[in-house]
């Protein structure tokens, strides 16, 4: 059971919660706060105070008063105006995720919004209600208003959710799981939609995804050295001292644990090689500065999740309503543009290693891993789909937060296109791990042809894992068939859970 205060969530909770349905609740803890906030928004409306957003209009409109008697319209009104999200909707642990935060960041107390609407929230999450939230449409700032406007639509009966995988009224799924809509009161539509938690979800599910995918890039690595025959030399932990950036030597160690016992490494200690290509050689170095990367992406992240990010802001002592920018994704952007730059670099390195396995001219295996080449082409083409994906993450890897579009009639003049961002990184995860899946495939090929010579106790782990599920290639089959089964291996941790085994957990901190 995870609680929620506002202040304490972690993105393993938030990751508990998106992907393997961990209930929620409101921690006791909260409600003072969160009462107190909704009595001052009921004193504004007692006393025809001017306070944005309540007895006014919002964005371009805020010198627009608003009638007391029209303040509840004015609420529902804004959720249905601003619900104008396009393209596939997000996937259903990103939903949750959503629902997750947005609950996290109200139950913080600084809101105005009343405990059964939080409650609602929750009980949505319990009753695996997902509304129908399109991915394209938010600019980052005023928050991610368009498809949390989406999320507030189902919360008053409206708009509409995926059930069974199709668009259903959200009115019957409220009503299939016993539960009621809410009439918003004033302030209520605004603290739903003002903040970031369509990029702070994707974020958060992206870094847990990307820690995943940086071990099996590790575990690749590794083998393709041992396909290949290279010298461990560069992981000396001596090397690594001298230049401690705490990345690059906890890589440096797993990469000696992997290859630990390896028969291949020891077989040419002594050969005239001097030195390993750098896709080899630096493994350490980059994907080090990956590891670091996702480090300071968690640690933005978690300072989000525990953030009150809508506008304005009510403060209890003295009762004060403050308009203020909490709700820019400027810091989310960032860190994920930086996070798909980084996971970029694996699939650049890990396609290179795939190039240099199938490579006959510097493997020495046979051309393209293919026995009988020439009647048989082997993985020739696998690595030119890695080609594809990792030109493919070069354009997805241009940063969005770079960019800004004046909106709301020039009031809301720059933007953060943190959402943007946070689906780039998405998209670029997806391709890495097929590109890592095409260099297990290779590497695991290449180790096929290494006479009897036993690979490390790590890598051999993964070895036979990967040759339990996919035979060596003898004859030319259909590749993409083995590619989609390695795919598959590397998602649900089946070659990390044997590999660990093996050498213990691999440490990315």
């Amino acid at each position: 059971m995870v609680k929620i205060d506002g202040n304490s969530l972690t993105i393993d909770e938030v990751v508990r919660v998106s992907r393997n349905f961990e209930n929620v609740e409101l921690s006791n803890d909260a409600l003072p706060a969160i009462e107190r906030s909704r009595v001052y928004v009921e004193k504004v409306l007692a006393e025809k105070r001017v306070v944005y957003g309540i007895t006014t209009g919002v964005g371009e409109l805020s010198n627009t008063w608003i009638p007391a008697e029209d303040a509840e319209r004015m609420q529902e009104n804004l959720i249905r105006s601003h619900a104008t999200s396009v393209g596939d909707p997000f996937s259903e642990d990103v939903v949750r995720g959503v629902i997750l935060l947005r609950a996290n960041a109200l139950a913080k107390g600084f809101s105005g919004i009343r405990v059964s609407v939080i409650e609602l929230l929750l009980r949505l999450l319990g009753s695996r209600i997902y509304p129908y939230m399109p991915r394209q449409g938010s600019v980052g700032a005023s928050g991610d208003l368009s498809p949390l406007a989406h999320l507030a639509l189902v919360l008053m009966g409206e708009g509409e959710c995926i059930v069974d995988g199709a668009r259903t009224p959200s009115i019957q799924a409220l009503q299939a799981a016993g539960l009621e809509p809410v009439t918003l009161r004033p302030k209520e539509g605004l603290a739903l939609i003002n903040g970031t938690q369509i990029m702070s979800s994707l974020g958060c599910l992206a870094v847990d995804d990307a820690e995943r995918l940086l071990k099996h890039a590790q575990i690749a690595g590794a083998m393709s050295l041992e396909a290949l025959k290279g010298t461990s030399r560069a992981y000396d932990p001596r090397i690594h001292a001298v230049r401690p950036h705490p990345g690059q030597v906890r890589c440096a160690a797993n990469m000696r644990r992997l290859i630990e016992g390896s028969e291949i490494i020891a077989s040419h200690e002594n050969c005239e090689k001097v030195q390993d290509a750098y896709t080899l050689r630096c493994i350490p170095q980059v994907y080090g500065a990956v590891m670091d990367t996702i480090e300071y992406a968690k640690s933005v992240l978690l300072v989000e999740i525990n953030s009150a990010t809508d506008n304005p802001l009510i403060f209890a002592d003295p009762d004060e309503a403050i308009s203020g920018g909490n709700f820019h994704g400027e810091p989310i952007a960032f860190v994920l543009d930086f996070l798909g730059i980084a996971m970029a670099e694996i699939g650049n390195i890990s396609e290179r290693t795939a190039d240099r396995l199938v490579n006959p001219h510097v493997s020495g295996l046979p051309p393209f891993l293919a026995e009988n080449s020439g009647l048989n082409s082997g993985y020739m083409i696998a690595q030119y789909t890695a080609a594809a994906l990792v030109s493919e993450n070069k354009i997805l890897a241009h940063p969005a937060s770079v960019d800004s579009i004046p909106t709301s009639a020039g009031q809301e003049d720059h933007v953060s296109m943190g959402p943007i961002a946070g689906r780039h990184a998405v998209d670029i995860i997806r391709n890495v791990e097929q590109i890592i899946a095409i260099e297990m495939l290779a590497a695991a090929q290449g180790i096929d042809f290494q006479a009897d010579l036993k690979p490390g106790k790590a890598t051999g782990a993964a070895w036979r894992e990967i040759r339990n599920h996919i035979p060596h290639l003898d004859d030319d089959r259909v590749i993409y068939i083995d590619m989609e089964k390695m795919l598959g291996l590397i998602r649900d941790g089946t070659v990390l859970k044997a590999v660990e085994k093996v050498s213990g957990r691999l440490k990315l901190v």
